[in-house]
């Protein structure tokens, strides 16, 4: 399937933050430094000097113009048993789980990552009532996590994460556009018909391109009270029926 791009021309949102809504072997395992604090700073925007050194150099930005030149499908062609389902597009980081490379108690995993040789524990926090919406998630949509997160990071975190193996593709920061000092995901690239794909993700600039394809969701950390997956439930179960989403969620955002 070719893809294309259909990018919005205002990019005035990628400058925004995040919405307001409603094994492999273990080796030695050493902290990293106390200025560290979460893995979406290091892993996923690497902002922090001491660590940006040990990442690898990022590729060299591309215009729109370079970018429309080299346009390939990020994902296979969609599978038989999927093929009457709408495509959902999950953020990781402060939308599903949160992560830090800081001791958290009361983790619900943790995974080791291999930086510069060294391996170090990443903790990770799974949002409340995360498992039964990515269990109902699976039964309604073809599921794409895509993260701005690097797949050393991310990869290791989706095989605890995924419990009910509903994930049916890994996106990784390989496949965002570097756009102006931001990730973006371009949906158009995804090699689905954009009237059937929905991205629910915590920072509005991830999908700047495509915003009339979006549920927004707010950021979490730690906060146990949260329901925001839950309370979404009914109305991604509704939305697995329309026959354009995006009809939908021009008038509901």
């Amino acid at each position: 399937m070719c893809c294309s791009l259909n990018k919005k021309e205002s990019l005035s949102s990628s400058s925004s933050s995040s919405s307001s809504p409603p094994p492999p072997p273990s080796p030695s395992v050493k902290p990293l430094p106390s200025t560290t604090v979460t893995t979406r700073e290091i892993l996923a925007e690497s902002e922090q000097p001491e660590i940006q050194e040990k990442l690898p150099e990022p590729e060299e930005e591309l215009t729109i113009d370079d970018q429309d030149s080299n346009v390939t499908c990020l994902l296979d062609p969609i599978e038989k048993q999927h093929s009457t389902r709408k495509c959902l597009v999950l953020d990781l980081d402060e939308t599903l789980i949160h992560s830090s490379f800081k001791t958290v108690a009361g983790a619900d995993f943790i995974v080791p990552v291999e930086i510069e040789g060294h391996y170090h524990n990443v903790f990770v926090l799974k949002r409340p009532g995360v498992d039964d919406f990515m269990k109902r998630m699976g039964e309604l949509y073809e599921i794409v996590i895509f993260t701005a997160s690097l797949s050393k990071y991310a990869d290791p975190v989706l095989d605890k994460f995924d419990l009910h193996k509903v994930v049916n593709h890994r996106l990784f920061r390989e496949s965002c556009h570097s756009y102006k000092g931001t990730y973006i995901k371009d949906l158009s690239r995804l090699g689905r018909d954009l009237k059937s794909v929905i991205i629910l993700d915590n920072t509005p600039a991830s999908y700047s391109f495509h915003p009339s394809n979006a549920v927004p969701v707010s950021t979490w950390f730690n906060d146990q009270h949260d329901s925001e997956l839950i309370d979404l439930i009914p109305f991604l179960e509704d939305l697995a029926k329309v026959d354009d989403v995006v009809d939908v969620l021009d008038i509901s955002f």
